[in-house]
Parts: structure tokens; C-alpha cells; sequence
């Protein structure tokens, strides 16, 4: 289970970082940066863990509490013309340092100064991340800060995915959330591509007109 240690070695505002979404085949990739605030540590909800462990009417209860005061947090979404543009990994990095940037602007501006240092789930940091940062594999099971990040970020793509399923029905992307199962695979064979399609993905490629 995760735990406060990584964030209790700063005497200062530590943040944590996980996204959600570098796999889909649609959609955007969510990330969220999330400040903790030691004065409430004792009273965070049980039960937080990496978002996949958790079955989602929980997961939506905790993130609600966690975005709650005194803890801040910021959640941005990278669409799909930047993942296209840039790559998953580099629009994955761009979320990550505009999240940790605005989240350090509503930290000062609260006043509680800005944070000192990041813990970023995975085994890569953003080459222009704008504070010293950690990376941790298996952060979302190591540290709550990335947990409670994981399991914001994943209610907040998960909502998106649903709301555009209510538009683009035939994709499953309500229960799949835009990832390559066989309901999205027939959806796609059947009506081809939305705009909320990842073009660089090799599993779409082949569905894009010669020329496009």
C-alpha cells in the first residue's frame, strides 16, 4: 500500500504526479498534480492505491475527496492533435510539467509557497519539469501523493471518455475508455474514424484514407 514517507522527508510543499490514458487508441491522456496538506494527513480517506486497483464508484468518492480543501490540485488533458503532433510520451511530459506548474501558482497564491520537489509515477522525469522531482516506478503504490493523482486523473479522462461515448456511441468508449478491446475494434471497422482517434497509433493507422 502506498504511503507518506517519499513526502515526509521535505520540510516544505511536496507534489504528486500520475496520468491516465498513454495506452487508448482514442482520447486524451489526463494528468493530474496533487498537493497533500500535511495539517489534514491523519484524516485522508482509507483505501487510497493506484486507480486501477479500485473499482470506479470508490475511486469517483476519493478523488472527489481528495480535490477537496486543504488539499490542492490541478488536472489538465492533453487532446488528441498534440498526442498526434508530439507523441504520447513528450504530450504525457508537456501534461505533467503544465499540471505541476499551475498546482505550484494555486500554492503560492494559497499561501503555503511553492513546492519543493515532485514524485512522478514511472521510471522517466520531464526533461523541463519545473522543480527537482523523483521519479518512482510504481508510484501510484509507493506514495499516496501519486496515488491520489492517479485516482484523479482516471475519474476526470474516465468522464471525458463517457461524455464523448454519449456522441460516438458505436466504440464501447463508456465501459472501454477508448482502449483497443474488440467492442472499439468493431466500432471502428464498422464506422471508422472520429476525431477523437489517434492517428499516430499503429492500431489506427490502418484505417486512415491513402494521402490523409
Amino acid at each position: 500500500m502506498p504511503d507518506l514517507d517519499h513526502e515526509r522527508q521535505f520540510n516544505a510543499p511536496v507534489i504528486g504526479i500520475d496520468e491516465a490514458g498513454r495506452g487508448p487508441w482514442a482520447g486524451p491522456v489526463t494528468v493530474t498534480a496533487i498537493w497533500l496538506c500535511p495539517s489534514a494527513y491523519d484524516a485522508l480517506p482509507a483505501g487510497i492505491d493506484d486507480s486501477k486497483k479500485i473499482k470506479p464508484p470508490r475511486r469517483a468518492a476519493l478523488a472527489a475527496a481528495l480535490m477537496a480543501p486543504p488539499h490542492l490540485s490541478q488536472t489538465v488533458s492533453i487532446e488528441v492533435a498534440q498526442i498526434d503532433q508530439m507523441g504520447i510520451l513528450k504530450a504525457t511530459f508537456a501534461g505533467m510539467v503544465m499540471a505541476a506548474s499551475e498546482l505550484a501558482d494555486k500554492l503560492v497564491k494559497a499561501g503555503w509557497g511553492a513546492p519543493v520537489h515532485a514524485l512522478v509515477d514511472g521510471n522517466l522525469l520531464p526533461p523541463d519539469m519545473p522543480l527537482p522531482a523523483t521519479a518512482l516506478i510504481k508510484g501510484d503504490s509507493r506514495s499516496l501523493s501519486i496515488a491520489a493523482a492517479s485516482l484523479i486523473a482516471k475519474t476526470a479522462r474516465d468522464q471525458i471518455m463517457q461524455d464523448l461515448a454519449l456522441v460516438y456511441p458505436d466504440y464501447g468508449w463508456a465501459s472501454n475508455m477508448g482502449y483497443g478491446t474488440k467492442a472499439h475494434q468493431a466500432g471502428l471497422d464498422q464506422f471508422g474514424l472520429t476525431p477523437h482517434h489517434r492517428h499516430s497509433f499503429k492500431p489506427i493507422r490502418r484505417y486512415l484514407d491513402v494521402g490523409d
